[in-house]
Parts: structure tokens; C-alpha cells; sequence
């Protein structure tokens, strides 16, 4: 019997909520967050029935989809997965969800080619080359950059929802340089992912409330909280990024003209794929090019322009220079030391 469209969503948010451990989920929870995601996707307001949240829990349980999901009570009274690494998303592609893909696809195409979703040809490729291996049961012919080991991405629909909902949640959050993490409310405005690292941000509800970046990776457990959703009415999310490459800016922080040299061999690939989108040539010779774009001096820069080694050489400004000599110094400092201990 074919699954449809609702049936899905049951299934997608039952897993999304059995993957959340930090939750004890009874059936009543799971109930709740269905109806509450066929609304958001479907519009539908009716609810779901207690029958029908059973019903899709033994339809997961049992092979009828492929997907065997060890959905196990615990206490007689809380619903989790008795493997932590389960998904559904793990499962092969049934055929329904084959014929679901090929709708979607098929749908997406149809934007291909229009500069407001110009976004989405990756995406359609991504899709389409998945669905071609799953047909074909073959290698992929596309190889996108991935990381497989790469935490905090089951917040991210989570956190999602709450920022759309204009929804206080509850984070507890260890940064690298913390000892022990902290819990605070926070009403997140902007999600932004960086070199395939997720970022959130938004305002941290303390007395001194202030803008915040965290990274999604660093986030132990999220969960929705009643104190008032705190509006953003001081950055123009559209634009905030524009200045920066990474993520690490201070509201209100202004950008810089930063110049640099790259030597002749290396230059080609600057001018294929720019540092930043104000990237300008200023002059060139045959030992190399002069760049200059307008960015905030971060370490996501710093980062950037190291990358280079000997083929780059930073000109300006003074600030920046500097910083660049120290990191230089300092790396030569540590092949120094491996030396002498040979």
C-alpha cells in the first residue's frame, strides 16, 4: 500500500524525536509533535489520533518499509530507539521514497535556470546523482565535499522551527574553551553554515543580553522555553554576513581594506574564485597580482590568507600585517623545535 505524503512527515518527525535523547518522549509527545509538523508542512490543523501514531510506530517497527526501526518503551511509559545511532534517514530507499525523490526532482528542475534560485542547481544535482546510484546501485558520478563525521546537524530543523515560530529555547552549550557547559535562554534570528560547520545566530537572554554565535557542534540539548522570544530589531540579517568571511563578527564592527600580493602561478586561482565577492585587481606585473577586498579582520581571514603560504604576501592594513607575522613567526618557531629535537 503506498505511503503518502502525511504518513512521511509522521514518520520523519517520530524519528527526528526518538533521535533526541535528552527527552524522555511518551506517546502523548510524539502525538503533539506530529500534529504539530503536519501543520507546519501540510497546514493541517485536525491532529493526529492516538490510533495513528501506534499505528506508525509498528508500521517503523516492522520491515514493511525497510526500515526495522528497534522503537522500544522504556519504564512502560517513554518511547526511544534501543540502538542511539538509528535513523530511518540510515535506511535504503524504498520505492515510495524513490517515486517521492523523483517528484521533488522533477519539481526543483523546474526552477533551474532562474537567478532567485540559482541556489538550487547544486541541489538538484545532489538529488539527482542520489537517486541515479540508488536506481543503478553504482558509484556516484558526483562527488560533493562532505563530512560524515559532523556534529550538531539534528539541531538544525529544531532550531529552525523555533526561529520561524519566534520561539525561546532552552541551549546548553560547551564552548572548546570551556570546562563544563552552561545552560541559558536564547532566541535565535539567522543559521548559517561555513565550511560545512552549522552556526546559529541570535540573543542570549541574560541582563546584559547581547548577540551570539554558536556553533551547532558545541550544542548538548535544545528544548523550547516559555520565556518571551526576544525580536531582533538591530541587524539586517540579509546583509549581516556580507562583510565577513566566516562567521566571527561583532555587531557594529567595520570592515577593512585588505591588500595582498599573490605571485603569478597562484594568481589564476584568485581570480577564478575570489576570496570575497568585493575582491578587486588593483595591479599587475609578472611576478604576481594585487587583490584588495573590504572585509572585518577575523581569524576565519587570518585562516584564509595562511592557506596561501609563500605564494601570498598581505600589504595592508598595518594591523592585519602584523597579526600575519606573528602567526608566521610563530609557525617557524614550531619547525624550529622539531629540528632540534631530530
Amino acid at each position: 500500500m503506498p505511503v503518502n505524503r502525511n504518513a512521511l512527515i509522521r514518520y520523519r518527525t517520530i524519528d527526528q524525536c526518538l533521535q533526541n535523547r535528552f527527552k524522555k518522549w511518551t506517546l502523548d509527545d510524539l502525538i503533539d509533535a506530529c500534529s504539530d509538523a503536519l501543520y507546519e508542512y501540510q497546514g493541517i490543523d485536525t491532529g493526529v489520533s492516538r490510533r495513528t501514531t501506534q499505528a506508525d510506530i509498528e508500521m517503523m517497527r516492522s520491515n514493511k518499509l525497510g526500515y526495522k526501526a528497534p522503537i522500544v518503551v522504556v519504564d512502560k511509559k517513554y518511547y526511544t530507539y534501543s540502538d542511539k545511532n538509528y535513523s530511518i534517514t540510515n535506511s535504503p530507499l524504498n520505492q515510495q521514497d524513490m517515486k517521492v525523490l523523483g517528484e521533488v526532482s522533477s519539481l526543483l528542475k523546474q526552477f533551474k535556470g532562474f537567478n532567485h534560485f540559482t541556489d538550487l542547481n547544486e541541489m538538484v544535482s545532489k538529488l539527482e546523482d542520489k537517486i541515479y546510484t540508488q536506481k543503478t546501485q553504482s558509484s556516484p558520478v558526483i562527488d560533493f565535499e562532505k563530512n560524515d563525521n559532523l556534529k550538531g546537524l539534528e539541531w538544525i530543523e529544531v532550531i529552525r522551527k523555533a526561529i520561524v515560530a519566534r520561539k525561546t529555547i532552552c541551549i546548553t552549550y560547551q564552548s572548546f574553551k570551556a570546562r563544563e557547559a552552561s545552560t541559558f535562554c536564547f532566541s535565535g534570528y539567522l543559521l548559517k553554515e561555513y565550511r560545512n560547520r552549522w552556526f546559529v545566530l541570535g540573543m542570549q537572554h541574560k541582563r546584559n543580553a547581547h548577540i551570539m554565535n554558536l556553533a551547532l557542534d558545541r550544542i548538548q540539548a535544545v528544548a523550547e522555553h516559555e520565556e518571551p522570544y526576544r525580536e531582533n530589531r538591530t541587524l539586517n540579517l540579509t546583509t549581516y554576513y556580507n562583510d565577513c568571511i566566516g562567521v566571527t563578527k561583532t555587531p557594529g564592527q567595520r570592515d577593512s581594506e585588505v591588500i595582498f600580493w599573490i605571485d603569478a602561478a597562484n594568481a589564476p586561482y584568485v581570480l577564478t574564485k575570489p576570496l570575497h565577492h568585493t575582491q578587486k585587481l588593483l595591479s599587475e606585473d609578472e611576478s604576481g597580482k594585487i587583490f584588495s577586498i573590504k572585509v572585518i579582520l577575523n581569524f576565519e581571514l587570518e585562516r584564509e590568507l595562511l592557506g596561501f603560504g609563500s605564494k601570498m604576501r598581505v600589504l595592508g592594513p598595518r594591523v592585519l600585517v602584523k597579526q600575519i607575522k606573528k602567526q608566521l613567526k610563530a609557525t617557524l618557531e614550531n619547525y624550529t623545535e622539531i629540528k632540534e629535537k631530530i
